[in-house]
């Protein structure tokens, strides 16, 4: 089946029946429906996307995996609708004058500032409104909060979680993360695979004898690449700040002041991936390294 709407739901169905299912990318069977598109032509295009080696199919998610992966995208879309409201409230308090530095957490205080400050310059017509979006921020951020707050009860229950926590740059959404969208780490069959998955190598522009290696691919998991991203960034500014940093860390900075700061980012996350890879397919925990002498 494509690996559409639903196709997790009724590939359990039919693995309950006794079936083997096969989940394929719609973008990668699309290709081979030729003509209009039929139920005819869509089974035949799916079997002619079955036989190509190339095409990987998509694991079909249990159920404890899908619900981990909605919660992740709940509070994504909470986050994305906060951070809509908070540029509203900027963009129109701008208008009347009224600059808001920089820093989400800092929106709110002043808003309700200005709400109780009669002399504040802003119209009566609009004080009601501007209160309203001030009070749906703050509900956005609760929500967030008591879905973080299910996240860190479900990492107290899982071991796999706990030892994935141990690697630095690796925290609880990036962990919950990994474990409802990878699924089963043992399908790859090493970790530059399993970074290659998630779009963490350069992009090759090949040929002949000329090797050209650009920027890495904006394809695969967004999501869980921007978290493994976002931890390298703090690992690599936690570790300039150390007076004795780890093997890893002392890595990162010698990346960073040959390569210039995002090169060395990308790098880190890279091997922030490899070492996912081996704390999850070996059940262990990351152990700290040091630095080995100048």
């Amino acid at each position: 089946m494509e690996a559409c709407g639903s196709a997790h739901h009724w590939g359990r169905q039919l693995q309950a029946l006794g079936h083997q299912v096969q989940l394929l990318p719609p973008s990668r069977t699309r290709p081979y429906v030729t003509g209009n598109k039929t139920d005819r032509s869509d089974a035949k295009g799916l079997l002619e996307a079955q036989r190509n080696e190339q095409i990987q199919p998509v694991l079909v998610e249990s159920l404890n995996q899908q619900a981990l992966s909605a919660l992740h995208r709940l509070r994504s879309a909470w986050l994305a609708a906060r951070t809509a409201r908070i540029n509203t409230l900027r963009g129109l308090l701008r208008e009347f004058g009224i600059a808001i530095p920089l820093g989400s957490n800092r929106v709110v205080p002043i808003v309700q500032g200005l709400l109780e400050d009669a002399d504040s310059g802003l119209p009566d017509s609009i004080r009601p409104a501007l209160d309203e979006a001030r009070a749906e921020v703050l509900e956005l951020e609760r929500r967030m909060r008591s879905i973080e707050h299910q996240l860190r009860a479900l990492a107290r229950q899982t071991p796999l979680i706990r030892g994935l926590r141990t690697i630095p740059g690796v925290g609880l959404l990036t962990s919950t993360a990994l474990v409802a969208f990878v699924g089963d780490v043992g399908r790859f069959p090493s970790a530059r695979h399993f970074a290659s998955y998630l779009r963490l190598t350069p992009r090759e522009r090949s040929s002949g004898l000329r090797r050209q290696l650009g920027a890495i691919s904006k394809r695969g998991d967004v999501f869980v690449r921007m978290l493994l991203t976002h931890g390298a960034r703090a690992v690599l500014r936690h570790a300039r700040s150390r007076k004795q940093p780890d093997r890893l860390r002392a890595w990162a900075l010698r990346v960073e002041q040959a390569r210039g700061h995002n090169k060395a980012t990308i790098a880190l996350a890279n091997k922030l991936a490899r070492i996912v890879w081996a704390v999850w397919r070996h059940r262990v925990e990351f152990i700290e390294q040091p630095a080995p002498a100048a």
